[in-house]
């Protein structure tokens, strides 16, 4: 045994690796590569991104001493990567990722995607439709972490630029989008007054660095909650202040800390009505010291412990 062989600091690698888990797992948070899509607005490696966050992992424990949660009490199903959508158009891979998010939540109790680029949020939210709400856009909520709207016009096909415009076009209500960590000189005129025509909710970085982290994401997710029944959580790590993330081509200064992201992750998790997360918009090539990379990671393990705590407390109900 090596040093970093050390039996009483288990790696969240091998918690992801163990599979569903054993008999005493309290639920199961599934896990699914979307590798980014042909076409993105600012080309690069998105499509790397699932295999780094899965690596990152090798440097967590599955132990959060916040809240002294261990996620070894969770099951774990790594349902791989869909390599195949990366040589697609968004248009032409919506289909196929549509249906394998689907079948991946009806088999978990929640569901993360490791994008992957801003593309896949749009075949996403409808795979979550098909899986937990009957089909139907207009009972479904979208929570975005995101420094821009994503409300590009989608006359010219579907990119990373205009998920929400396609979800709002095929029957999101604007009232069951909530936007969080908006960026000045970072969006459009234009496109901001799609967001306010739409009667999304926005939330600027600024707003909230003044009110707070905890304050805007539950009020995001109690609106979302009284308005839908499963909600989709979107994390753009573009939301991030560009000193955190230098591998999201979308980052710019002002953005959100990475401890804010993360509470907001754990927060997610936590509400039984968010039923998936992305991790979004990470091209690792660009990285630096993996600042952007573990960030998502930290991001995938904070909604895993807060989908823990959830499963954990409803089981105390039970019994």
């Amino acid at each position: 045994m090596t040093p970093h062989d050390d039996p009483h600091w288990p790696r969240a690698s091998a918690w992801l690796a163990r599979g569903a888990g054993n008999a005493a797992s309290i639920g199961t948070l599934g896990i699914l590569g979307v590798p980014a899509c042909r076409g993105s607005i600012t080309p690069g490696r998105c499509d790397l991104a699932p295999a780094a966050i899965r690596q990152a992992l090798e440097r967590f424990s599955p132990y959060d001493l916040r809240f002294d949660c261990d996620l070894e009490d969770l099951g774990v199903r790594d349902f791989g990567t869909l390599d195949a959508v990366a040589a697609l158009s968004p248009g032409e891979a919506k289909e196929s990722i549509c249906d394998h998010v689907a079948e991946a939540l009806r088999s978990t109790t929640d569901l993360a995607i490791l994008g992957g680029d801003n593309s896949i949020t749009y075949p996403g939210v409808l795979g979550m439709a098909q899986a937990a709400a009957g089909g139907d856009l207009a009972r479904c909520g979208v929570l975005t972490l995101d420094a821009h709207f994503d409300l590009r016009d989608i006359d010219a096909g579907l990119t990373n630029g205009n998920p929400m415009r396609a979800l709002l076009a095929d029957g999101v209500p604007g009232a069951n989008i909530v936007q969080i960590g908006i960026l000045p000189f970072a969006n459009s005129k234009e496109y901001a007054a799609v967001a306010r025509e739409a009667g999304i909710t926005f939330l600027t970085a600024d707003d909230v660095h003044v009110q707070g982290i905890q304050t805007a994401i539950r009020t995001a997710l109690d609106l979302l909650a009284a308005r839908a029944e499963a909600i989709y959580v979107d994390l753009d790590l573009d939301v991030l202040d560009r000193s955190f993330a230098p591998a999201t081509p979308g980052s710019r200064p002002g953005g959100l800390y990475p401890w804010q992201v993360s509470w907001a992750a754990r927060e997610c998790g936590m509400e039984a009505k968010v039923r998936i997360m992305d991790l979004v918009e990470i091209d690792p090539v660009k990285d630096l010291a993996d600042a952007t990379v573990f960030s998502a990671a930290t991001c995938l393990l904070s909604y895993a412990a807060g989908v823990t705590q959830r499963l954990r407390s409803a089981t105390r109900i039970y019994e």
